[in-house]
């Protein structure tokens, strides 16, 4: 018979197993965002969408300051048209590897299959802002 307290431990042991990732989404937001997989990926590259890339990690403290800085950023209108895709960098490796990512914390930008451009580390508001609108969206 399993005690309560293997219960807990087990439940413990599921939630802090479980993988951190950022959530951007709010009502009323502008662009249309998601968690990367290959398929989304591919999905929106085979369409020619207008695609960010942030490379995530719920460890990294530069990370969550990119996601504070375009959480309020992505509401904005002239966003509208952008997909938003948030990869792990922990599990995503294939993605990680085919675009030479050696590190978290990374912003690509991608026009259908195209890479516009790529920021690491910047958490500068304007900086932000001034590199999603490479894209001239």
């Amino acid at each position: 018979m399993i005690s309560s307290l293997q219960t807990r431990r087990q439940a413990l042991g599921l939630i802090a197993s479980a993988p951190l990732v950022p959530v951007f989404a709010t009502q009323g937001q502008a662009a249309s965002e998601a968690f990367y997989t290959p398929e989304k990926f591919a999905a929106a590259q085979a369409t020619g969408q207008q695609i960010l890339v942030h490379v995530w990690a719920g460890w990294c403290p530069t990370c969550k300051a990119q996601e504070a800085v375009l959480k309020p950023l992505l509401q904005k209108p002239k966003y509208k048209n952008l997909t938003v895709l948030t990869l792990d960098f922990d599990v995503q490796k294939d993605f990680k590897a085919s675009h030479n990512i050696r590190q978290q914390s990374v912003l690509l930008l991608f026009k259908g299959k195209t890479e516009v451009a790529r920021e690491i580390g910047v958490t500068n508001p304007a900086s932000i802002e001034a590199f999603l609108d490479k894209l001239a969206v």
